[in-house]
Formats: structure tokens, sequence, C-alpha cells
């Protein structure tokens, strides 16, 4: 055999041994067994789980449906209240602020007009006409009077109605019971209190708030407190520190 022959051979041999070891590997690495992910841990907050109810409503009709049915107010420290003198409320003097999950008995619905601007307006417009509604406060000092608040407006022929983002059409220390007694003493006292996350501040004081950022549960949140200014600081979505405004 010449040598020519044995390096063609030797060669052929080569890349024959080369090709077979890359097969093997290539076998052995598909046939070996597959490495699994370790699963990733999210931690939902029970806040999150939370279904609340929306009902839509599009019409006189659908408030007066509501009558004698109990509400529970959501958008704490918003709605400006007025007693009811026969489906007729004087805006120049509002009794009081609505907090949140404060009870209400509904009593009645109607269209009022309401002034152009002011405080009145400041959370529904007025459009041609507001939509109230008429309820007692059931556990109040006084849980006869009667009291109304607008949930909406109606403008061009159209209803806006916003009950599903002013109330709880459900008991929130149901909704919530995951807080606890003792969280719901605070917020039904309407107090602020260490640990609180932001959710039950805001249940407690009012949505009316100023966060010094986006990054909710890790920030600094102003809330006006009813007119009573407290800033409270947030991490890992607990409150570490609560200052009134006079120390701001």
């Amino acid at each position: 055999m010449t040598s020519g022959a044995k390096m063609a051979i030797g060669g052929t041999l080569a890349f024959v041994v080369a090709v077979g070891s890359e097969l093997l590997y290539l076998h052995h690495e598909r046939n070996k067994p597959m490495k699994v992910a370790a699963p990733v841990e999210t931690k939902i907050d029970d806040d999150d789980l939370v279904f609340l109810k929306k009902e839509r409503p599009d019409s006189l009709a659908d408030e007066k449906a509501l009558i004698g049915r109990t509400l529970w107010v959501s958008a704490g420290g918003q709605m400006d209240y007025y007693v009811d003198k026969g489906n007729h409320v004087d805006y120049a003097h509002p009794v009081g602020v609505l907090l949140g999950a404060q009870q209400l008995l509904v009593k009645g619905a109607f269209e009022e007009k309401a002034p152009s601007s002011g405080p009145a307006v400041a959370r529904i417009p007025a459009g041609e006409k507001h939509v109230l509604l008429a309820f007692t406060m059931p556990g109040s000092s006084d849980p006869n009077a009667l009291y109304a608040s607008p949930v909406g407006n109606v403008d061009n022929g159209s209803y806006n109605l916003l009950n599903d983002q002013i109330f709880f059409y459900e008991d929130p220390h149901v909704l919530y019971k995951h807080w606890g007694p003792e969280m719901w003493s605070h917020i039904d006292k309407h107090e602020a209190v260490l640990g609180m996350n932001e959710n039950q501040a805001m249940m407690s004081l009012g949505e009316v708030i100023k966060p010094d950022s986006d990054n909710t549960g890790d920030r600094d949140v102003t809330y006006d407190n009813n007119g009573k200014p407290l800033m409270i600081q947030f991490v890992k979505n607990k409150a570490v520190k609560i200052t009134p405004e006079s120390s701001f």
C-alpha cells in the first residue's frame, strides 16, 4: 500500500472517528435527563384576591332599585353629603365627608340641578343635573337622620353614574376579613397605625392622597385625612413611620 493511500485511509478514519464522537456526544446530550428549572414562587397578596362586585347602573331607575339596600363607602374622604330636605339639598352647607367603610342604608334617589362650580362639583361635574342617593347612617349618633350625596349626573340626556367607584355592595369587613379584628378596629376609628398596608391606610384615612412615587408599597404617602394631613412611610407595604402635618 502506497504512503499516499495510507494517508488517505488515515484521514478517512480520523474523519469517521470525529463524526462518530460528535454523534455519540449529541446522542448523550439528547438522552440525558432534562434539568427542570425550580418553580418561581409568586406571592399573591390576599387583597388582590378580593372580588369587588360591579353593577354598572345607567339610569335613575337603577338608582331607585337600591332603595332598601345597604352600601358601604369605598371612596372615603371624597364625597360631601348633605341634609336631605325632601329630595333637595343645600350645596352650600355640607354636613361632612363620607368616610371609608361607612355603612349607608339607601332610602331614595332623585335628581337636582347642581352649582356650575365650587366644591360641590369637584368630584362629580354638574352636568344638566346631579343624581343623588338619599340614605341614613346606621350606627351613627342619629341613625334616623336623612342625608343625600351625589353619585353621578345627567348630561346631554345620558346618565353618568359612579356607584361602582364610590361604594362597596358587600360589607368590606367581610370582603377584607383577613385584615383581622384589631386592624379593623383602627380603620373603623379612622386611625393610622404602624404595620398597616396602603389599602388599609386608604380605607382608614381616605383616598385623597399625594404619593412621592409610583412605587406602591415602598414610598411616602401624604393623606388629606379629612383636613388633618398625615404622611406615612411604607416599606415592603407596611407603615413604618407616621408623621402628622405639624412635623412635615
